[in-house]
């Protein structure tokens, strides 16, 4: 059973740390071979087990010596129809797959958890196409596409599901509303181009105030992903009431854009305690924000100087 279901700790205050670039990490460092950017795939042989369970274990060791939280994301965030297809996995097999997903993290949650760092289990989603593209899918076609996976999790011990490097809004609209469907707590992370807009043009007032009005303002809370602090922090100035929705930040360390990284063939890791820096500067305009890692191009490094910079420098 679900152990946070009904009463998301991160919620309450305190921070929570999470994880970096999966993807980048197993590619660039690790050497391994991941189609379509699918770490799923992994989770098919004792060996890839095992190195997904030694890439979270890094992330876990920073929170245990910090004492703070801790939001375990499944590896999957290709796992749905579309990028299934394209790695040879039917209806089925995802299902499979996302179950064994969650199954990996209550393993690593049995061993790790103590008192004072509770550790949330969230089922990861990603857009039904390329995370660095315009998302087109209206919300009904969004909620019916994304269902299966998120019930999926619904029948697991996932405490939420969250949605990653969405361009579309309908397509948060669609998942926030498949997930309240299903009693899934659910939050709903942007990615932004270079002008802290979607790449659609639209700001991300409009998107997250649009999926707050489509929904009863459905999702615990908005992130934001895949994107360098810089491109981003001016847009996050004032004191709106769509900036508290704003509840946990997961940025690249790359300053550049994202067709810049797509057509790049190594990886720009950037400087992690210069992100660690950016990080506190969010945080000191941006209180509710308890949800801190990275994203492509960053690994335990970089989350270990966010650590410093936000939670170890002030406790």
């Amino acid at each position: 059973m679900s152990r946070y279901r009904n009463d998301l700790p991160q919620l309450k205050g305190g921070a929570f740390l999470t994880d970096g670039g999966m993807e980048t990490t197993l590619i660039f460092h690790e050497g391994i071979e991941l189609p379509h950017f699918a770490s799923f795939v992994l989770l098919a042989e004792p060996t890839g087990r095992r190195q997904l369970k030694d890439y979270y274990t890094r992330y876990l060791d920073i929170a245990a010596r910090s004492r703070t939280g801790f939001v375990l994301d499944t590896a999957t965030w290709r796992a749905n129809a579309d990028w299934g297809e394209k790695t040879g996995h039917d209806a089925e097999a995802l299902k499979a797959v996302n179950r064994d997903a969650i199954d990996l993290l209550s393993d690593l949650r049995t061993a790790y958890e103590r008192p004072g760092m509770p550790i949330v289990i969230s089922g990861t989603l990603g857009p039904r196409g390329d995370g660095y593209k315009a998302g087109n899918m209206d919300a009904d076609e969004a909620e019916a596409y994304h269902a299966a996976q998120i019930e999926t999790f619904a029948g697991t011990e996932a405490d939420m599901v969250t949605a990653f490097t969405l361009t579309g809004i309908g397509e948060a609209i669609g998942i926030s509303r498949a997930a309240k469907r299903m009693n899934m707590p659910c939050a709903i992370s942007f990615t932004v181009e270079t002008d802290g807009k979607l790449v659609t043009g639209k700001t991300l007032q409009e998107a997250i105030e649009t999926v707050d009005a489509a929904t009863g303002a459905y999702p615990h809370y908005y992130m934001i992903n895949c994107a360098h602090p810089s491109h981003f922090d001016t847009v996050l100035l004032g004191n709106a009431a769509w900036l508290k929705r704003i509840g946990g930040i997961r940025a690249n360390a790359s300053t550049m854009s994202h067709q810049q990284l797509d057509e790049s063939e190594r990886l720009d890791d950037g400087d992690p305690a210069d992100l660690g820096e950016w990080y506190r500067h969010l945080t000191r305009f941006l209180p509710q924000v308890r949800v801190l890692g990275g994203c492509c191009g960053t690994d335990h490094r970089h989350v270990q100087a966010i650590c410093d910079a936000c939670i170890t420098a002030t406790a």
